[in-house]
């Protein structure tokens, strides 16, 4: 029984097949070569970072003190996942775990080459292999003498707050006490109905109802105007979408892991990579009149504590009661 041309052309299509060439760098490695090959890498970014082999090995640059209505920069962390705490008063909150991993300042942009209004500084985070990054991102890379990095974003700044390009950025650049605002992609959804995405209410479950129950009902104009308005709450994809939590409150830093104890819930999975950034709530952001500007240098305030917490917070380490 012969087949027909589009019978044919399927069954040709079905039979193709895709050859990959490329293949990972630890591809046909043992476990035990993987190990190594990580250990080696981290331990060569780590002497990278010792031995200054970056842009900061010149002269460093001119440090202006904070004044009213300075902007600094931001970090990048990736999300570690969400802790009970309990405050002096018995009051209990959950916090989301923000770890700063490799987070270094890639690149200075001044006013005239961002938008000629505001400078701006490039930061990267979480250190990658350099068979992820393409040959642009690497040259940058290279210029500012840090390892290739995962996420890369842009903060505007203040004039007064340019860091020079390969400084490593930590978690005590903000402290307990104040306000920052996180963004980061939201988790994707997938195409959800009005009543997941946008909170309907439904329909009646009887009463005369036919496969009616989650249905967004009538969308409103008849004859006059005779269409959907742009915007109108319907059923699509819903999440996969940047999102910015606004005015959480630092309840605690580790200095030690570079981690930030954020209040609440922030966008984005577990292990994604997001951007913290000091709040633009004008009722917040006085929290914090003097922070460390423009960033936090370990040879300026030495070695902090390995946990600072905010007066409110009580502290798991010490005892809850106390017996005289």
């Amino acid at each position: 029984m012969g087949l027909t041309c589009q019978a044919r052309f399927l069954f040709l299509v079905g039979c193709v097949r895709t050859v990959k060439t490329t293949t990972w760098f630890e591809e046909h490695l043992t476990e035990d070569n993987q190990e190594y090959m990580r250990k080696t890498m981290a331990e060569e970014y780590r002497r990278q970072t010792a031995e200054k082999l970056n842009p900061l090995k010149d002269e460093p640059w001119q440090r202006h003190e904070w004044t009213e209505g300075s902007r600094r920069v931001g970090l990048v962390a990736v999300k570690l996942g969400m802790a009970p705490i309990w405050t002096k008063t018995g009051e209990k909150h959950a916090v989301t775990m923000l770890q700063v991993q490799d987070c270094h300042v890639i690149k200075c942009l001044p006013r005239e080459e961002y938008d000629g209004h505001t400078a701006a500084l490039v930061v990267g985070g979480k250190n990658v292999s350099p068979f992820h990054r393409s040959e642009h991102y690497m040259e940058m890379f290279r210029n500012a003498g840090v390892p290739p990095k995962q996420k890369i974003t842009t903060f505007k700044v203040s004039d007064n707050a340019i860091i020079k390009p390969g400084t490593p950025l930590y978690a005590a650049h903000f402290r307990p006490g104040q306000y920052v605002d996180v963004t980061a992609k939201s988790i994707g959804k997938g195409f959800q109905g009005v009543m997941k995405r946008w909170g309907f209410k439904g329909q009646p479950a009887s009463h005369g109802q036919t496969k009616t129950h989650r249905r967004p009902g009538a969308s409103g104009p008849g004859g006059d105007p005779a269409k959907v308005f742009k915007g109108k709450k319907m059923p699509g994809r819903m999440g996969n979408i940047y999102v910015t939590a606004f005015g959480l409150k630092i309840w605690r830093v580790n200095t030690k892991y570079n981690v930030l104890y954020v209040n609440g819930s922030v966008p984005g999975h577990r292990n994604c990579v997001l951007k913290i950034r000091d709040t633009v709530l004008p009722t917040r952001g006085s929290t914090l009149l003097s922070p460390p500007f423009p960033t936090y240098f370990t040879e300026d305030e030495g070695d902090l504590a390995e946990d600072l917490y905010d007066d409110d917070l009580f502290i798991h380490t010490e005892p809850s009661l106390t017996l005289t």
